[in-house]
Formats: C-alpha cells, sequence, structure tokens
C-alpha cells in the first residue's frame, strides 16, 4: 500500500515519519494538527531529547532549490510552532520555525541540530501568518522569513551546514508545553534553483 502524500509543486512525495494528531491536505495546502507536549528538540545541557513532533518530509531532487510555505499557526500554549524542516536523521537536523514566544508573542526562531541543538531567535511577527523558506546553495542551507503579503521581501535568519550529504524536507507542527495545535500551510512552493543573494532580501 502507498502511503505517500502528493503536494501540489512539490516534485517528490512526503511521509509522515511521526504521524500527527490530525491532517488535512487540500493540494498546494496542508493542515496539519500537532498533539500535546510534541517536540523537536535536543537539550544541548543533555538534560532532556524530544523528537516526538509530527513531521511530513520527502527527498528532494539532487541540487540547489527552495521550499517556501505560508504558514499560519492557532497559537495557545508557549513554543507552539508551525515549522518548515531538513532531516537527516535523528543527529543531524535544522528547523524555521514560527513560534509562540513565552512573552506571548509570534516570534521567527530557528534550531540547528548536530548532536544537540542550538537554539537562536530571530525576530518578532505581528499576527499569526507568516512566509517561511529554506534554500539549498551547495551543501550549505539558508533560512529566511517573509512578513510581506506578497513574499518578496525576505528577512535572513541563518546560514549553516548541517553536515550530511543526504536530506529530507517537508513540514513539522510542535506544542511542546501545550495541549495541542493547529498549523496550516499553503502556497507551498518548491524552486529548483539556486538563491542569488543571502542578505539582499530577494
Amino acid at each position: 500500500m502507498d502511503d505517500s502524500i502528493t503536494l501540489a509543486g512539490l516534485p517528490m512525495p512526503l511521509r509522515w515519519e511521526v504521524p500527527p494528531a490530525g491532517w488535512f491536505g487540500y493540494s498546494p495546502s496542508l493542515r496539519m494538527n500537532a498533539g500535546p507536549e510534541t517536540d523537536l528538540f535536543v537539550d544541548p545541557a543533555g538534560d532532556a531529547t524530544h523528537l516526538n513532533a509530527p513531521r511530513l518530509l520527502g527527498t528532494p531532487p539532487g541540487g540547489d532549490f527552495q521550499l517556501s510555505a505560508s504558514v499560519r499557526v492557532d497559537f495557545a500554549d508557549t513554543f507552539d510552532a508551525g515549522v518548515l524542516l531538513l532531516w537527516a536523521d535523528e543527529q543531524r537536523w535544522a528547523k524555521l520555525c514560527f513560534e509562540f514566544s513565552p512573552q506571548r508573542e509570534p516570534m521567527i526562531v530557528s534550531v540547528v541540530t548536530r548532536g544537540a541543538s542550538d537554539d537562536a531567535n530571530a525576530f518578532v511577527v505581528n499576527g499569526n501568518r507568516v512566509r517561511l523558506r529554506i534554500s539549498r546553495l551547495g551543501q550549505a542551507y539558508a533560512f529566511h522569513a517573509s512578513t510581506s503579503s506578497d513574499g518578496r521581501d525576505w528577512s535572513f535568519v541563518r546560514y549553516f551546514d548541517l553536515g550530511a550529504e543526504a536530506v529530507r524536507i517537508g513540514f513539522e507542527a510542535q506544542s511542546p508545553t501545550g495541549r495541542g495545535c493547529t498549523v496550516d500551510f499553503d502556497d507551498v512552493r518548491y524552486l529548483p534553483h539556486r538563491l542569488a543573494d543571502l542578505r539582499d532580501g530577494s
């Protein structure tokens, strides 16, 4: 039985690495429900590892790419988030999050995990919708976010090497301290070419 999921605009099928509490696909969009106390995080202090957040992943074609989506989150509890995810294995992954802060503000947050998670806040967003983008540039990756309605103006978030050649990409939802949350990924786009400039806002 083929359990793959197809979203219009993506060149590869997707499969659940960890299934959600519920989901609904209406291509090129996806709604995902995270269950309570779900997260992806490896505490650098060694206190805890959480890898139970629902995630839907697929293997992109070789070469550079840009994956973007408009992300809307029904924020309720601290660290509720909708995420674009890079995944090599349980030791090497990275996520670009639209996340609810302890100050109850929607924020752009990034986490790069190479054994332990390196967690960094970027900026506050006004509202519960933003556009996120992951780009591959050779062996490196870049995270950007856009608050513009047309997704033309992008803010640089992070540039890094994951230390892995084979990666999958896709979508994640989480509610680490809460009772669950719903995330909508709309207007999903995949461009099979290299990002021209990291920091000029394009």
